[in-house]
């Protein structure tokens, strides 16, 4: 009887990847996506907190720009401490601490403009130029992390013409500095934001 030769048929490549090789893919697989899917997470929810500090910097710049801008119209500091500087000067309005906006022809009466910080607000308060308190006290600044936020000019630092505490004895102060300490928005930690204005008299002068 003659054998029956079974006929060698050539078959195409047959490598490909082991069950392991698969399972090591599918497991690395599965550590990239977790990775991204926790760092979108940890994203999406330090976003409010991020936003509200960066809307507690725009927030302080604008406060400060407007207690700035009414430290440059005052004639004089009557009371400079750290937390707290008392202005005389003339308001945008007929009377002091009243709410009609005076005409730019009218004499505008001259009063005492307040800012008292206590704990993470500063109020404005107004009152006559013979002292008598009127109208009713608002917030002017928000948010404040620091103890110390008024500076003056001359100042007891070695060199008088730096911002600091108030030097008695040679006059009233002729700059009034302003430091905000806010939540840095970019990170842990305070952004202190600083302005400051010299008094119109001594710009005049």
């Amino acid at each position: 009887m003659k054998r029956l030769r079974r006929r060698r048929v050539p078959l195409g490549d047959e490598s490909g990847l082991t069950l392991i090789e698969m399972l090591v893919a599918a497991l690395m697989s599965v550590i990239i996506v977790g990775a991204a899917c926790a760092m979108l997470i940890s994203a999406v929810k330090d976003q409010p907190g991020l936003s509200r500090k960066a809307e507690n910097v725009t927030t302080a710049r604008y406060q400060l720009e407007r207690v700035v801008r009414e430290i440059r119209r005052a004639v004089k500091v009557e009371k400079a401490t750290p937390t707290e500087v008392e202005l005389l000067t003339r308001t945008q309005r007929t009377t002091c601490g009243g709410t009609t906006k005076a005409s730019p022809n009218v004499q505008r009466p001259q009063c005492r403009v307040t800012y008292r910080c206590v704990g993470a607000n500063c109020t404005r308060s107004e009152a006559t130029e013979s002292g008598v308190e009127v109208g009713t006290a608002t917030i002017a600044l928000t948010g404040i992390q620091s103890t110390s936020v008024f500076c003056f000019v001359p100042s007891t630092e070695t060199d008088p013409s730096k911002c600091g505490a108030p030097r008695t004895g040679e006059g009233p102060p002729t700059y009034v500095g302003v430091d905000l300490a806010v939540e840095n928005p970019d990170g842990p930690g305070i952004l202190t934001i600083s302005d400051g204005a010299t008094l119109r008299t001594e710009t005049f002068g």
